[in-house]
């Protein structure tokens, strides 16, 4: 008579879900950069056939953070003006404004929000040029849209979105590449580094027992980093009930530091590049304030703070650092709800298709 195999304590654990769906994203990575690159470039080829004049970037929640970060990518590395959308003009005023050869890039998870389809839409009729980068290429918003690019993260059931927004972030690094003529090299590094950040989930279970009580929290940064702060404070507010604030370095001058004191915790996002050298008096200004400063980003930074976590980003072009800096927050977001007692995998009022309208 067989034994019955012993069951593993670890999937009753709060949160498997969502460790499981951070643990495959060097795999999800690993498999737009071998399958997905060829169709990337040959759609962004396509589009800058028609050279649009003006881009616009239309997406919500975590999706929103990924198109601002596409923002930052086409402004510096394409000098193409680029706004982010606000659909209510077109889905509740229903405004039709004359977008001939504007670029319309809508970014979703699912692909079913109905206010992203509609404007989307409405959109193409008015004559964008309309792409959807989905993680469903079956979904609504693929339908309506005349390109489409599919981030290939398989199937995410936790409701905090973590292996679809850094395939995202890929895959808009990839199509802007792609749209100026280049091969996207600098990204071939990320599968590996983003393994070995994942290997280091021990340093930031040492660093979330800070956030354990904490009523308040301050995430900042510049730059191609600023959408990195975004994401961790949603990330933090929708898995661990904490208010996070999210500001730009330049932001946070302008009024609100004066609500960071000493025991105030702040995390600033440092980019190894020209938006870490831009925040640096941000954090003289954090650091005179005496407040409880967290650094992620090169180790030189870390040094300076009250703690922190190194980045692998030697050699790491900046543009695509953001695809690491994302990684240890998320673990972070998961360490602190833990710690707190309560399961990431089951916030509350959260669902996975959000149908705002």
């Amino acid at each position: 008579m067989t034994a019955a195999a012993t069951p593993d304590p670890r999937s009753e654990l709060p949160g498997r879900t969502m460790a499981r769906e951070m643990a495959e994203q060097p795999a999800v990575l690993r498999r737009i950069l071998s399958e997905g690159a060829s169709a990337i470039q040959d759609v962004a080829r396509r589009i800058a056939a028609r050279t649009p004049r003006f881009v616009l970037l239309t997406a919500r929640g975590t999706s929103d953070n990924a198109a601002l970060y596409a923002k930052y990518l086409l402004e510096i590395r394409l000098g193409l003006p680029c706004g982010l959308t606000s659909m209510s003009t077109t889905t509740a005023y229903g405004a039709r404004p004359d977008l001939t050869d504007v670029l319309v890039v809508t970014v979703s998870q699912s692909g079913g929000s109905p206010d992203l389809v509609a404007s989307t839409r409405a959109a193409r009729e008015a004559g964008a040029i309309t792409l959807a980068v989905t993680n469903n290429p079956d979904s609504p918003l693929a339908g309506v849209s005349e390109y489409h690019i599919d981030i290939m993260a398989g199937p995410e059931k936790a409701l905090p979105a973590t292996k679809t927004y850094t395939a995202s972030l890929l895959a808009l690094y990839l199509f802007v590449e792609g749209l100026r003529g280049g091969d996207g090299a600098p990204a071939r590094v990320l599968p590996d580094l983003a393994e070995q950040l994942l290997a280091r989930q021990g340093e930031v279970r040492t660093l979330a027992a800070r956030y354990r009580f904490a009523e308040r929290m301050v995430i900042t940064s510049r730059g191609y980093g600023y959408p990195t702060a975004k994401e961790a404070a949603l990330k933090l507010m929708e898995t661990s009930y904490i208010p996070a604030l999210s500001y730009s370095g330049a932001d946070l001058l302008h009024g609100p530091l004066a609500m960071v004191d000493n025991v105030s915790p702040v995390i600033a996002v440092v980019t190894d590049g020209k938006g870490g050298e831009a925040l640096q008096p941000v954090l003289d200004r954090l650091r005179g304030r005496g407040a409880d400063l967290v650094v992620i980003g090169p180790g030189h930074q870390v040094e300076q703070a009250s703690a922190g976590f190194v980045l692998p980003t030697d050699g790491v072009a900046e543009e695509v650092q953001p695809v690491l800096e994302i990684i240890p927050l998320q673990l972070l977001a998961y360490e602190v709800t833990i710690a707190r007692g309560q399961d990431p995998d089951a916030p509350r009022a959260l669902a996975k298709v959000t149908e705002t309208r």
